[in-house]
């Protein structure tokens, strides 16, 4: 997501909209962290997250710094709205924590009331012990969540790479379908997939492939293997496609010959229950709603034992190692569906003693009545 991927005006806004979430919060500088939020204010798309690196964005509008690795400042220079860029490391041994204390006192930032995010992911332990102790009494929030609750309403912009992603999932299955063959290993599926799915235009990845055949079916989640399919093999495969970072999920259940009819009604449950999902998906809607609908349907079944996921959650620009956002549907949720939210519903059954296990995943954005599934790839059990 460089800088080019959107207009000025559009990162003008996300500018506004964070000000005024920081205003509320009563905080005067945001120390972002998080790549996806880094990119979404300023467009850098370096790898930079792999070490410590965080943009400090100060409620009134002022030059905008970001700090992260050295080999990274050249195409941050290029590719982000970054007004200043602070390299760390690489020629030699250089303690970031110290880089920042500096930018802090040199900006004049010492004494602001500080909101510091603390995703799961890119911020190490002792550095983030060592912000807490430097920052003191000027850390006042853990703001987290702060950018990620505001970038779940995609705009316009965002909607359209949205789509295009989609598009590109469509023709990924395409390609799944006509692979898989007895005696193809999971990988070379997996690398036909991969194949059209990065000539189609696709980003890398953000999270790894789901692909599991035969007993491996029973796993909800695991990489493609050297597993050889078989005839009367049940799989299913999971996968992402990302459109200028902009992700969008599928998840589809598929047969080597013809099913059992225990196959068969187990994926028929799992496919109710995604069904049930969506029909309550609108605008307004408490997102604990959804999730209910789909756990009474797997609960009728007898198989709430074997629900060990979910129910869905949002999605959006993502990186890795994961395209989830702030909003996951379950039974904890506090958010309510807005529209323009896009919502991966994938209430799926696995582990179950006789080696099965059945995933079906759908994208969709939600609207003021209702929502929109955004690939066109069916649901029916797909027998080969």
């Amino acid at each position: 997501m460089s800088k080019h991927f959107f207009s000025k005006e559009e990162f003008a806004h996300r500018h506004c909209k964070v000000r005024e979430a920081m205003e509320v919060a009563g905080i005067d500088l945001l120390l972002v962290v998080a790549p996806v939020h880094i990119n979404y204010l300023i467009g850098a798309t370096a790898k930079g997250y792999q070490e410590f690196q965080v943009l400090l964005f100060p409620l009134e509008p002022r030059p905008l710094v970001i700090q992260s690795r050295l080999s990274e400042v050249p195409m941050l220079m290029a590719d982000s709205l970054a007004d200043e860029t602070r390299g760390w490391g690489g020629r030699e041994p250089e303690d970031p924590i110290e880089v920042f204390d500096d930018i802090l006192r040199e900006r004049a930032y010492k004494g602001l009331r500080t909101g510091l995010e603390v995703p799961l992911y890119y911020l190490h332990p002792h550095n983030y012990r060592r912000m807490v102790d430097l920052l003191g009494e000027d850390l006042v929030m853990d703001a987290t969540s702060l950018i990620g609750d505001i970038k779940l309403v995609k705009s316009a912009a965002e909607i359209d790479y949205v789509r295009r992603a989609a598009a590109m999932l469509d023709r990924g299955m395409e390609t799944c379908c006509s692979s898989v063959a007895a005696g193809r290993a999971e990988r070379a599926v997996s690398a036909d997939i991969h194949h059209t799915l990065l000539a189609a235009g696709s980003d890398i990845p953000s999270s790894p492939m789901n692909f599991l055949t035969g007993p491996r079916s029973a796993f909800s989640h695991g990489e493609p293997s050297d597993r050889v399919l078989e005839p009367g093999d049940f799989m299913h495969i999971q996968f992402g496609a990302h459109y200028r970072r902009y992700c969008v999920t599928i998840g589809r259940q598929l047969c080597l010959g013809e099913p059992t009819q225990r196959m068969r009604d187990v994926y028929q449950t799992v496919r109710d229950a995604g069904d049930a999902c969506m029909d309550e998906i609108r605008a307004g809607v408490s997102a604990t709603v959804p999730h209910y609908v789909a756990k009474k349907v797997i609960a009728d079944a007898g198989l709430d034992a074997y629900r060990l996921h979910m129910t869905g959650y949002a999605v959006g620009a993502a990186f890795p190692p994961s395209w989830i956002e702030p909003l996951v549907v379950d039974a904890g949720c506090e958010y309510t569906l807005e529209a323009g939210m896009v919502i991966a519903v994938e209430p799926p059954v696995f582990g179950l003693e006789d080696g099965l296990g059945v995933r079906l995943v759908d994208n969709v954005i939600v609207t003021e009545t209702g929502c929109e599934r955004l690939t066109s790839t069916t649901r029916d059990l797909i027998v080969v």
